[in-house]
């Protein structure tokens, strides 16, 4: 059965059957919603039910509490209407002006950063002309399975496009690109892979407000590109950049990071590591790196917040900006990264209540 979708915001309308979630639909359409992983995990799709009903597919609690939904909150990317609905989500103005193709690539380049970071770039056929925003991603189309990553390039860049992958022990990907397989294959260059692509709505919003960008880890990745982006737009927004890890070593583009510090103007660099060891001989800030952004940002009243990463940093950056920092909801945009154990567990928890 077809239901009529009403945003409350703009008056647009669209059609959902009752086996689709929100989020397929709209996005089949031409409406873009906001999404990051699509199942349910990271919240980045989160608005209100003004009015019908839904059901809600398997999702973590901690992007939808029972309380929210009580309240009358939805993951639109697992939640499929059961009568006519009006919602209210914001929508993202312009990626839904670029085509999600699915596309062959070559591995080109192979750079072990860290013990446990690759930069893997891909190399497209001369053909193809691969259009994307800055901080999107790509899903890789395995034999069984799919795999996110987001793109490290900005769209401007020309040349072979750039992730960021870190190692999860016991993850068959990661363990395939970094050689750790069971049997005993590890990716190498001019490997042949898939892709779906671009897909997500991290990207830059319009606004003359400063932005504070904070990564942890690999959530360093669609920074990058945004940064990129921002320089080659001649874009003078205030902008601070915090990049969290465990240790100095984590910051593997640390001079990079550096030079965008003497290039841009307004621009500013606070690598915060939360583990450093005395042999580190670390002399910069330590701690968590979303607390280091309020002790420096205590009123966010007036900025724009991009963060990036391990979904409990992206969690507890919402949750304490907001509460304490005074800044709006709507003005905070983000991409958890949930890997394929995150989401195992998550079944299995599904499973366990369903039990």
């Amino acid at each position: 059965m077809s239901y009529q979708i009403t945003l409350k915001t703009s008056g647009k309308t669209f059609t959902a059957n009752s086996d689709e979630t929100v989020l397929e639909a709209a996005l089949k359409q031409g409406i873009n919603l906001p999404y990051g992983c699509k199942n349910g995990a990271c919240g980045s799709c989160k608005g209100k039910i003004e009015s019908g009903q839904v059901t809600h597919g398997d999702h973590n609690e901690k992007a939808l509490s029972a309380e929210e939904a009580f309240n009358g909150s939805a993951l639109f990317c697992c939640a499929k209407p059961q009568s006519d609905l009006v919602i209210n989500v914001r929508e993202v103005e312009g990626a839904g002006d670029i085509a999600i193709k699915k596309i062959p690539c070559r591995v080109h380049s192979l750079e072990r950063v860290t013990d446990d970071v690759v930069i893997v770039k891909l190399q497209l056929p001369a053909t193809e002309k691969f259009q994307f925003l800055a901080g999107q991603y790509i899903e890789f189309l395995l034999k069984d399975k799919r795999r996110a990553y987001s793109l490290a390039s900005a769209p401007h860049e020309e040349g072979p496009i750039e992730l960021h992958i870190r190692h999860m022990p016991g993850g068959s990907f990661t363990d395939f690109v970094f050689g750790n397989s069971e049997s005993g294959t590890m990716m190498k260059e001019k490997d042949i892979l898939r892709f779906e692509g671009p897909l997500g709505s991290f990207i830059l919003r319009e606004s003359d407000k400063p932005i504070i960008f904070v990564a942890s880890g690999t959530g360093f990745a669609p920074v990058k590109g945004m940064v990129e982006h921002i320089r080659h737009q001649g874009i003078k927004r205030p902008i601070k950049l915090y990049w969290g890890g465990r240790r100095p070593k984590d910051f593997y583009m640390n001079e990079l990071c550096l030079s965008w510090a003497k290039e841009i103007p307004n621009f500013e660099y606070i690598p915060v590591a939360s583990d450093a060891l005395p042999e580190d001989n670390w002399t910069g800030r330590t701690g968590f790196v979303h607390q280091a952004a309020m002790t420096d940002n205590p009123d966010m009243s007036g900025h724009q917040v991009y963060a990036c990463g391990a979904p409990i940093v992206v969690e507890s950056a919402k949750n304490d900006f907001v509460a304490k920092c005074q800044l709006p909801e709507d003005e905070f945009y983000s991409d958890a990264f949930t890997s394929a154990a995150d989401l195992a567990k998550k079944a299995a928890a599904a499973t366990s209540t369903a039990s």
